[in-house]
C-alpha cells in the first residue's frame, strides 16, 4: 500500500472557490483503480491535511497523471496554496482493530 500525506494552508478568501473544485477531485479520485480511501483534517491553526491510500504506486501514478488532476494541482499552486508539502509513503506494516462491543 502506498500513503500520501498531503499538507497546506489556503490564501486568504480562497475557500468559496477551492471547496467545489477540491470536491470535484474527491469524486475523481474515487474513480481511479487502486485507489483505497481519503480523507481530509484541518487543524485549529488552518492547516489541511489529506491522507490519501492506494494499492500500488501504478494507481497513484494514474492519479498524479490524470489530466483533470493536473489542472486542479496547477490551481493550487498558483491561486489556492500559501503552503505546501506532500510525502508518499510505502507502507511495511499495517494493523487494524475495531471494537465489536460499541
Amino acid at each position: 500500500m502506498i500513503v500520501g500525506v498531503f499538507r497546506n494552508r489556503l490564501v486568504p478568501g480562497a475557500q468559496d472557490e477551492y471547496g467545489p473544485m477540491a470536491r470535484q477531485m474527491s469524486e475523481l479520485v474515487r474513480s481511479i483503480p487502486g485507489h483505497i480511501s481519503h480523507k481530509l483534517f484541518v487543524a485549529e491553526d488552518g492547516e489541511r491535511v489529506t491522507i490519501v491510500e492506494f494499492e500500488s504506486e501504478e494507481a497513484l501514478h494514474e492519479w498524479k497523471v490524470h489530466p483533470e488532476h493536473l489542472k486542479a494541482k496547477k490551481l493550487g499552486f498558483t491561486k489556492f496554496f500559501s503552503t505546501f508539502k506532500y510525502q508518499i509513503c510505502e507502507v511495511t506494516h499495517a494493523r487494524a482493530w475495531e471494537s465489536k462491543g460499541h
